[in-house]
């Protein structure tokens, strides 16, 4: 009985409250709410008798139990966020996940957020919906001014919504090793087509170094001033309050009309979801009725789950540690680095990624840069060690290389593009140099590391350990090969 009445409570204060329990519940207690409002989906019903096409049945047990009976889905045609008549648990379950994920974004420290949908869908195809609702509401623009961040789906994002991306440059932020937005190409860049064909401005917070976040709040004042709708990519940027802060700073100074984070990459639950959100709800209830048909209820399920198991305590908590830790991992890479003769880049703004400027180590004997291609072998050494996710980036392009012909990606290999660079990549059509170093052209070849949340000391601490191994290795001929291209001794 006095378990019954201390879950009765628990579920009425979430009922009522509609924000992240202080404290963590306890699996059990999520389970029994679960099966509760599974209980109200009509495929749950006792003798109810399902004649439509779709009727939540689903016919191995053990996918039902995986999802908790919870087999309706989300939404309805017309609104993915919309209340389903006969799945009242499911349509409860994802109106109260919105209110908690809202809950976790203020905790993060964007107290100015009004409004969130979590979509079956990852960080890419979100943005990608966010451009198709604003091309409804902006039917005269097709272009994005885009600030340059050198990974893939945050480009595709906008061919895929069929629309021509500006690439702003970055430049670099004196003093530092960085590179940062270029404010005034940004602005040069909209008044050369006219504001009124610009569809938004898209900017990132969270990215590899040696970028650091988008000045969000300066390009969220350039919006307000050109009246040109500001959408962020957040992809992994809640976790970092220097991210959070750019992004509730541009909420209050200037114009930000969403920003867009992904679930797994902050909440630690499995790929395939993403949280919308703005400082209203203009655009954030468009990407919903944008959403064609019902959608799957497994992205949502995951993040109520995790959110009701952390509590608030439990979020600031890994929000606190994953800061403390990044500060911890820095030092230690950068220990280790001096002993091995590198260098951590100066890129102070960017609290998540770091890098190792590791050029010296591909300098030849006679001093050439004949051995930078072979810089790759770290990465491979560092995985063959099973250690996963750091990036070797190769940026400087031999002088006098000649054009080669490379094929776009998506298209037919016929059609061709002249590029110069060695260190080139062609993405959608559109040629960038030196990919990878978010720039055409950057001093050093560097690897890089992340001190993402939940990322454990023990965990950072083995891969400096294996990271040394690796630099020790490769500095005793390991993947290099001589001028006749043959293996050296310990390769």
């Amino acid at each position: 009985a006095q378990a019954r009445n201390s879950r009765s409570k628990h579920f009425t204060a979430l009922f009522t409250q509609r924000r992240l329990p202080d404290v963590g519940w306890k699996e059990d207690d999520i389970k029994s709410l679960l099966d509760e409002m599974a209980s109200f989906d009509t495929n749950n019903f006792e003798g109810n008798v399902g004649v439509g096409e779709r009727e939540g049945r689903v016919i191995c047990d053990m996918v039902r139990r995986r999802h908790f009976g919870l087999t309706h889905g989300i939404g309805r045609s017309g609104d993915v966020m919309a209340e389903q008549p006969k799945a009242a648990g499911s349509s409860l379950l994802v109106q109260l996940t919105r209110y908690l994920a809202l809950d976790a974004i203020r905790l993060s420290g964007i107290k100015a957020a009004k409004a969130c949908a979590v979509l079956p869908a990852a960080t890419g195809l979100t943005m990608t919906l966010v451009f198709l609702a604003l091309r409804q509401m902006r039917p005269q623009g097709k272009y994005v001014v885009w600030s340059r961040i050198d990974q893939k789906s945050c480009f595709k994002a906008i061919g895929a919504a069929g629309l021509k991306a500006i690439v702003v440059e970055l430049k670099p932020i004196e003093g530092t090793d960085a590179l940062g937005t270029d404010i005034a190409g940004m602005q040069s860049a909209i008044e050369k087509v006219g504001a009124e064909e610009v569809l938004c401005i898209c900017t990132t917070t969270s990215t590899f170094a040696p970028r650091v976040p988008d000045f969000i709040d300066e390009v969220a004042v350039l919006a307000k001033d050109l009246n040109v709708p500001h959408v962020i990519n957040n992809a992994y940027g809640l976790q970092c309050s220097k991210c959070t802060h750019l992004v509730e700073t541009g909420c209050r100074r200037g114009r930000v009309d969403a920003f867009v984070q992904s679930t797994d990459k902050n909440f630690m639950v499995p790929v395939g979801g993403a949280i919308v959100a703005g400082p209203s709800s203009a655009l954030v209830d468009k990407v919903s009725s944008l959403y064609p048909g019902r959608a799957s209820m497994s992205p949502v399920l995951d993040l109520f789950i995790t959110l009701l198991s952390l509590g608030a305590s439990g979020w600031t908590g890994l929000l606190q540690e994953r800061k403390e830790n990044a500060k911890w991992f820095e030092e230690r890479l950068s220990s280790v680095s001096e002993k091995l003769g590198l260098r951590v880049l100066k890129v102070p703004a960017n609290r998540i990624s770091f890098c190792i400027d590791i050029s010296s180590l591909g300098r030849s004997p006679d001093d050439t840069a004949d051995d930078i291609d072979h810089l790759t072998f770290l990465g491979s050494a560092l995985f063959t060690r099973r250690v996963s996710g750091p990036r070797v980036v190769l940026c400087i392009p031999k002088p006098g290389s000649p054009a080669e012909e490379v094929p776009q990606e998506g298209e037919a290999p016929a059609q061709t593009i002249k590029v110069k660079g060695k260190y080139q990549k062609v993405i959608d059509g559109t040629p960038f140099e030196c990919y990878g170093a978010h720039t055409d052209s950057y001093p050093c070849c560097y690897l890089t590391a992340a001190c993402a949340i939940g990322a454990t000391r023990k965990e950072m601490d083995a891969f400096v350990e294996r990271l040394e191994s690796a630099v020790q290795e490769y500095k005793n001929g390991a993947g290099r090969k001589d001028k006749k291209g043959k293996p050296t001794l310990g390769s």
